[in-house]
């Protein structure tokens, strides 16, 4: 796994555009303002874009990666057409399946399931309809946290509304497989949740 990906504290910056079909984000390290890796969707279909500008943006599919600066793949986050609910695919760089998430039926404020490759479920990701505070928990255990809300340098340096802070738990293991399902859930929150 990527060192960068044991970090526990990532601001994640949306790209704003005036017509942009295309969900892009930065990832930075909040404390210094330096980039860590960048999330692109690149394969975009003529229909989907145009579908992006409509009130049919939620259930278009969608295949984006998040990449260290160097342009080496860690995660891949997939979805296909969704009529109902979510059901989004995770991968590493390689192409193996990491595992993926399931959205709750009659959620209020958004809620989907963290699967691990066999469909089993590793944590359960919580939020607010009325905010950006999500929290990913398994039973009593917080495993990260996701919010607008940070003092640090990078309240100062990134001001917009499309800035958020993720924090995971020192109690997740470096190296462990659930990081790589986090950040791609986060990824997730906007596309699935908050469109």
């Amino acid at each position: 796994m990527s060192e960068v990906l044991n970090r526990n504290l990532f601001l994640v910056k949306e790209h704003v555009g005036l017509f942009k079909a295309a969900n892009n984000y930065d990832i930075y390290d909040p404390e210094t303002g330096q980039q860590l890796m960048e999330c692109r969707e690149e394969r975009l279909g003529l229909l989907t874009k145009l579908l992006r500008f409509t009130d049919w943006k939620r259930m278009t599919p969608f295949d984006i990666e998040i990449r260290a600066p160097d342009g080496t793949v860690l995660v891949r986050v997939k979805r296909g057409v969704s009529i109902f609910l979510s059901k989004v695919q995770v991968l590493d760089g390689a192409g193996t399946v990491l595992g993926g998430f399931k959205q709750k039926f009659f959620s209020i404020g958004g809620k989907f399931d963290v699967l691990d490759p066999d469909d089993q479920p590793v944590c359960t990701l919580k939020g607010k309809w009325t905010s950006w505070d999500f929290r990913f928990v398994s039973g009593d255990q917080e495993f990260a946290r996701v919010t607008k809300k940070w003092a640090g340098l990078g309240k100062e340096l990134f001001t917009s509304a499309d800035n958020y802070i993720l924090e995971i738990s020192d109690t997740v293991p470096a190296d462990h497989p659930v990081r790589k399902l986090i950040l791609a859930a986060v990824m997730c929150i906007d596309m699935v949740l908050k469109e």
